[in-house]
Formats: structure tokens, sequence, C-alpha cells
């Protein structure tokens, strides 16, 4: 799928973290039901003489404002207490409100999985779908800030292996701001994953030549679809997330030399596109796929299985991986700029898949 164009907005380009936003209050100013849940999501930690609106909305700003708009009773500012306000906002999905929750950084899901991965993604099925549970989490993710080996971690591999959560990486400010709403219309739970380099980026679409800004109005990103950011025909690059933009400037650079690549941005984890992702590797005969989460049992693992075993008659060679190493996240900034991918080995991955 190609995302269609969207319409040239006088505004300009606003940012990801602003797109966020503003899905999160065209959403609840939609739907009464729709309650935001987090550590200082409102800023009741705030400080008075900064003003709450401009001050607060989470360390990464994406509730800034809904606080003051919407009133305690639909923006809580929760505990340091993951496990109590996941649980939290999984009683209230099931009881008829649709809570978007923030976990701040994805490598605190360890405190709350048992919420998430055995009450979140099996309520439905345990109680003969008569329960809906319209939950979305967002949760932070990403190398590259500094934040050292708890708080750069990826992840995402861990919730796509439960049926029952649906799991989507946006891009770009468009497909935030469409993906933050589809998930909240969602009546199953599902986890936006964003990554810290991505938040104040104001290019709106990752698209092949024009500069898209986001739409003012509502709209909607659907969930499980791919997207292919950049049409080609020599080998196909797939990213997830903020790879999707290294894979774009490798592709850049590879035109220059006379290379056709295509990069598809998979966006929807679980569900995934597999149609999308089939049809480009049969076109183009060779696959990369760059992922920023750990090696093993990753999202690039799954997906190379996935083209080894349905389109192996198609292929001029075997598919290969761009990850980090099996190691943990080196908070040494020197270590840390070596460790994930980069448009450098997506380009030599390229040329040893070519040779």
């Amino acid at each position: 799928m190609t995302i269609a164009s969207s319409q040239k907005a006088e505004r300009g380009n606003i940012s990801f973290v602003q797109s966020i936003n503003e899905a999160l209050r065209q959403e609840m100013e939609r739907d009464p039901s729709v309650i935001v849940m987090g550590e200082d999501v409102s800023g009741a930690a705030g400080r008075k003489d900064q003003g709450f609106e401009d001050a607060w909305g989470g360390v990464f700003r994406l509730t800034k404002g809904l606080g003051p708009r919407f009133g305690p009773e639909r923006v809580r500012d929760t505990p340091i207490s993951e496990a109590g306000f996941i649980g939290a906002a999984v009683g209230a999905a099931a009881t008829g409100l649709r809570p978007v929750v923030e976990l701040m950084f994805v490598g605190f899901y360890g405190v709350c999985a048992d919420q998430i991965t055995n009450n979140a993604a099996k309520m439905h099925y345990m109680f003969g779908g008569k329960v809906k549970l319209p939950l979305t989490i967002i949760t932070n993710t990403g190398i590259g800030a500094g934040a050292a080996a708890q708080h750069s971690e990826t992840l995402y591999s861990i919730f796509t292996h439960f049926p029952g959560l649906k799991c989507v990486v946006p891009s770009d400010a468009y497909t935030a701001k469409g993906l933050m709403a589809a998930a909240i219309r969602d009546d199953d739970p599902v986890i936006i994953f964003l990554h810290k380099l991505l938040l104040g980026r104001t290019r709106a679409g990752l698209r092949q030549s024009e500069e898209y800004v986001v739409p003012e109005e509502p709209y909607i990103v659907p969930i499980g679809k791919a997207n292919i950011a950049r049409e080609g025909s020599d080998i196909t690059l797939i990213g997830i997330g903020y790879t999707t933009v290294l894979c774009l400037q490798a592709a850049q650079e590879l035109e220059k030399e006379g290379i056709d690549a295509e990069v598809v941005d998979l966006l929807s984890l679980s569900p995934m596109d597999e149609e999308t992702v089939l049809s480009s590797v049969k076109k183009t005969r060779r696959v990369v796929i760059t992922d920023e989460d750990y090696p093993r049992c990753s999202v690039a693992s799954d997906l190379s299985a996935l083209v080894a075993e349905e389109a192996f008659d198609y292929l001029d060679a075997p598919p290969k991986r761009v990850t980090p190493p099996h190691t943990p996240i080196p908070y040494s900034l020197a270590l840390e700029r070596l460790y994930p991918p980069t448009k450098e080995k997506i380009l030599a991955a390229v040329k040893s898949v070519l040779e």
C-alpha cells in the first residue's frame, strides 16, 4: 500500500510530537470516553509559574496542554507504579472507557508485563469475545540519545509474540498522527512504539519526492498496512520506524551509483502486512532488513524467515539483516555511536547482497 498524499496545509509542518498531541486532543474531543493516564501527563507536579500548558505533558511533551483542556477526570497523573496504572487502564478499557496510557520507556515493561501480556492480550479471547479492550499504550524506544541500557531499548518483538496485542511503529509525523487515531478507535489493545530520535522531526511524510504536511483534520492510517516509502526495482530495503529513515538515506546514496532501491516502511508489526513485503521482494529479488531491536528472536529474524519460506524461489541472494550486536546498549557515547544500524551499515549490506 502507498499512503495517499496528504493535502498541502497552510500551517506548514508540525513535529512528530505535535502530531501525536494533536491526534490525542482531537480524539478526546470526538469521544468523551477517551482518557489519558501516566506519570506527569497532566502536569500535577509542574511549577505554576511556568504554566501547565507550556511546561508539561510528560517527559516527551506528548500530552502537553491536555490537562488544562480536559481536566483531571480525563487526564490523570499517576504514581510511579507501572503495574498499578497499566492495570487500572486495563480495567478501565474492560468497563467502557478508551484509556491511553504512557509507559515512559519500553524497558520498563518488566514491572507491568502481567497486565499487558496476561490480561490485556487475553481478556477478549478468555471471555468468549464478550469483552472489548480498547486500550492504547504509548511507549518510547530508541538508541542514540545517551540514555543507556535501560532507557534505549526497542523490544517491540516481545509484544508481537503475543496474540491479542496490536503493535505499530510510526516513522514520521503523518503516520504518527494517523496511527495514534487508529489505535484509540480500535477495540483491541494497541501498543505504539515511538523512537526518541523521531520525536522532534518536522518532516511530515517519508515520500520519494514531494514534501507533505500533516493534515489538520482528523484521519487514520490503517493498522496492519505497510507503506512503500520509495519505489524501486533492484533491491528491497525494509525499515521499521527510525530505520525507515536510514533506509531512505541509503536509497538516495545508492541511486547515485545506479542502484534503484525500494523502501518498505513496515509501520505495523502485528498484524503484519506480509503481502506488501512479499510483493516487493518478489519484484526486486533481493532484500535487506534493518531493525534496531536485539537480533535474536527479532522482527528482522521473523521477516527473514517469512521471505525465505514464502519467496525463496524468487530470491537471487539470501535475505540480509542489519541489526545491533547481541549485547546491552552502551552508555559511552563513542560506543553508542558504533552500536546501532546506520546508513553506512545498510550500504555495506546492500553491496554484499548485490555481489
